[in-house]
């Protein structure tokens, strides 16, 4: 299938139906068939709100929109997005689009069952559990009636192929190199007795906020450990092609690589310019460029850490999506075995091809 057979079998999936959703893959034209569904179903007194996780994806709607000569249906939409849609009035609108609909929680319930008019939700990656707060939110007001994921644009030649290596590493038992400020001072532990302290607190914290708060400090924990961080700068040393690095931290991003994207750098947009021209082959940053961003020729990256967050993740290995049809990206995943992180790992790979994704035990002297 070709990107406008894709577009116009998802829009005739939508006809008839008051409120639905569509899963598009990155690179399939998800906000263009949103404003072709506009075009067909709005009409000149009709209000329109579009709702978003982010200001930067909520304004590839009006970009949009004005590539493709539809910038007049502007006039009559109201952006929004999913942190402020409690704040509005659901009795004004007449036509809802929920863009990255699986980003829905169920704090919007209460605007959305006082809405009464039709709701068309878009998402790259559909919930793949329908007992899951995005599951059940998904299918109680845009369920899923037409996917086009990655791997059928991988095999219909309108992404390039991909492959996936979780790299298997152990948390550091020897090296006393995590510090710990406590009362009574700061001291030195290893990191796997510091992940066996966190999973102790989690065990012995009570179900609800506190387990909640328990698991989140364990997490950042983990996205601290030194020993991902020297193992990434060794295997972007060893990479030759042009790479990517998504760092936790903006001071993790610094360290691993010299030339780094994020806010508090003031080279950062000379920095992906010269990566986008070819002038510097690795670039490090952090959540910035998961969104919106295409990068010429980016054939190698390297996520640190995956969040078993399906729409994290996959921002990040879209961005190794954009090749020739005929090329290959290599997305490299550093990933502790026998820890959470295995989960977390397999949770945000669920949606990927399976064969092409392989486990690998990296473990060196670092």
């Amino acid at each position: 299938m070709t990107r406008d057979e894709i577009q116009l079998a998802a829009l005739k999936a939508t006809e008839g139906r008051s409120r639905c959703g569509l899963g598009l893959a990155t690179g399939v034209g998800k906000t263009l068939v949103g404003l072709l569904h506009m075009e067909k179903n709005v009409t000149p007194l009709m209000n329109v709100l579009v709702v978003g996780p982010t200001r930067t994806i909520l304004s590839e709607w009006s970009v949009q929109a004005h590539k493709f000569k539809k910038d007049r249906l502007l006039s009559q939409v109201t952006f929004s997005t999913y942190l402020s849609l409690n704040k509005l009035d659901p009795y004004e609108y007449d036509l809802i689009y929920l863009d990255e609909c699986h980003s829905m929680t169920d704090s919007h319930r209460e605007f959305l069952d006082n809405y009464h008019g039709k709701i068309l939700g878009l998402t790259g990656t559909p919930p793949k559990r329908d007992d899951s707060e995005k599951g059940r939110m998904v299918n109680d007001y845009c369920p899923i009636i037409y996917e086009y994921l990655v791997d059928n644009a991988v095999d219909d030649n309108i992404l390039n192929d991909y492959k996936i290596i979780v790299h298997e590493l152990h948390l550091d038992n020897k090296n006393k190199s995590m510090a710990v400020t406590s009362a009574k001072g700061t001291f030195y532990t290893t990191e796997q007795a510091n992940y066996n302290y966190w999973c102790n607190r989690i065990e012995m914290a009570s179900p609800g906020k506190q387990s909640q708060i328990a698991r989140v400090m364990r997490m950042k924990a983990m996205q601290t450990y030194p020993s991902k961080e020297r193992y990434a700068k060794l295997l972007l040393e060893s990479i030759k092609s042009k790479c990517i690095v998504f760092a936790n931290t903006q001071e993790q991003a610094d360290r691993i690589c010299k030339d780094s994207y994020h806010s508090t750098n003031p080279e950062s947009k000379e920095n992906l310019i010269k990566f986008k021209h070819g002038e510097i082959t690795k670039l490090s940053c952090v959540l910035q460029l998961s969104e919106g961003v295409n990068i010429p020729e980016l054939r190698q990256g390297i996520i640190m850490h995956a969040y078993g967050n399906e729409r994290k993740s996959a921002q990040r290995i879209g961005r190794l999506l954009r090749l020739n049809p005929d090329e290959t990206a290599t997305i490299h995943i550093l990933c502790y075995v026998g820890t959470i992180d295995e989960t977390w790992v397999k949770d945000a790979l669920e949606g990927y091809d399976a064969n092409k994704v392989t486990w690998k035990n990296f473990n060196i002297a670092l």
